[in-house]
């Protein structure tokens, strides 16, 4: 078991991740997140020519699977880190262009303007937003009418079995992230539970319960 240090210093990886050992973290979490970023590309069924915001993309080894899902896509991602989005480049230099780019965001304000994106998405998130509802306030805005929001986190009561989730994160079950989405105006679309073993941050195989909330507007 890791000391209190270690498992904030790896919380703190985990919100924004820096330095070399961000790096590292990084690749620790597409490997351990690519199944639910996977799921959760699935069930945004995109449509061709549609525009997508991926909010926390971290090194965006998963960006051939969404360019996969249908043709002319324009995807933007949105980082906190400067490491996640350097390594997101590096990754990805063969796609990148006009419509494929990574950019950093630095507070909770997305600086683009109304109704810009068909779809957005995030995963594994919701832990580290400092406003929430502002910050869904602010995805609202910026999707179309009729778009769609997928929002997928690990469920709360097992979140809570994890050491470093003690430190910095912000835990929550599925009503209250869906009450979080309806006062930002959102309708909820669908609902859905998964399951799945995993190698958790710490090192250990947990199974892992995660919630896929598709919001409308």
């Amino acid at each position: 078991m890791k000391n209190n240090i270690d498992l904030q210093n790896l919380a703190e990886q985990l919100s924004c991740p820096n330095g070399d050992e961000g790096i590292e973290v990084g690749e620790q979490m597409n490997e351990s997140n690519f199944g639910m970023i996977k799921t959760t590309i699935d069930h945004l069924q995109l449509q061709n020519k549609e525009q997508i915001l991926e909010l926390g993309h971290g090194n965006c080894k998963h960006l051939p699977y969404v360019l996969n899902q249908a043709k002319d896509l324009e995807y933007i991602g949105l980082e906190l880190s400067q490491v996640m989005k350097n390594s997101a480049i590096t990754n990805n230099s063969d796609y990148l262009n006009a419509n494929i780019r990574f950019e950093i965001i630095m507070d909770e304000r997305i600086h683009f303007y109304e109704k810009r994106f068909d779809k957005i998405f995030t995963v594994n998130t919701i832990y580290f937003w400092k406003n929430p509802k502002f910050f869904l306030s602010e995805i609202y805005r910026v999707l179309k009418f009729n778009g769609e929001f997928a929002l997928t986190f690990a469920k709360k009561e097992f979140m809570e079995t994890l050491p470093f989730t003690q430190f910095g994160f912000n835990l929550y079950t599925e009503d209250e992230v869906i009450k979080l989405l309806k006062s930002a105006k959102f309708s909820i679309e669908n609902r859905k539970t998964f399951s799945e073993s995993v190698i958790s941050k710490a090192g250990e195989k947990v199974d892992r319960e995660y919630s896929i909330i598709i919001a409308k507007k």
